[in-house]
């Protein structure tokens, strides 16, 4: 019983030990790693770059352009599991790793990816991303720009700006407007 406590200390230890030492690490080096990482799960880093250049011409700390890098490149890299084998998956990375920091579920995203025509893709998964902003269930979402795609361009263009004017339309009649 006191090996078996001893180990979980141990292990316990071990593991603060990496974590405080993740937390010294030098950005530039936390940048590296997240870098890396992207070429290793096959990210074009030129998305991470482009982070850091606008941390830089910001003039944002070094500390925190490492965490908007470090954070982009888990969220561009569950986008690129949700879009594994899709045709052109790349062009819609962007995209749909903002997607997943607004909140889109891997499942939304991913049946978005796999249903949208190729030239509306993007488009697609912008305006799911939108109505999940405004507060729409994922799969509520999904169910609005899946139907908008089929009845075409214009209606997907729209969606977003009719969900909300939906939405202020029934705060409205909830309030007695």
């Amino acid at each position: 019983m006191k090996v078996r406590i001893g180990v979980g200390v141990m292990i316990l230890a071990l593991a603060g030990i990496d974590l405080a030492t993740a937390q010294v690490q030098p950005p530039q080096d936390r940048i590296n790693t997240a870098l890396t990482r992207a070429r290793q799960v096959g990210i074009p880093v030129a998305l991470l770059e482009s982070k850091v250049a606008e941390g830089k011409a910001k003039g944002v700390s070094m500390d925190r352009i490492a965490e908007a890098v470090e954070r982009r490149q888990a969220t561009l890299e569950k986008a690129s599991q949700a879009l594994r084998g899709q045709p052109d998956a790349a062009s819609s990375l962007s995209v749909s790793a903002d997607a997943v920091e607004a909140g889109v579920s891997d499942v939304a995203l991913k049946a978005i990816a796999e249903n949208a025509p190729r030239d509306r893709r993007n488009v697609a998964i912008a305006v799911l991303t939108q109505l999940v902003e405004q507060g729409h269930a994922s799969t509520t979402a999904l169910e609005r720009v899946t139907e908008a795609l089929k009845r075409g361009p214009d209606a997907l263009a729209n969606l977003p700006a009719q969900a909300a004017a939906a939405r202020a339309g029934g705060a409205g009649a909830a309030n007695g407007r």
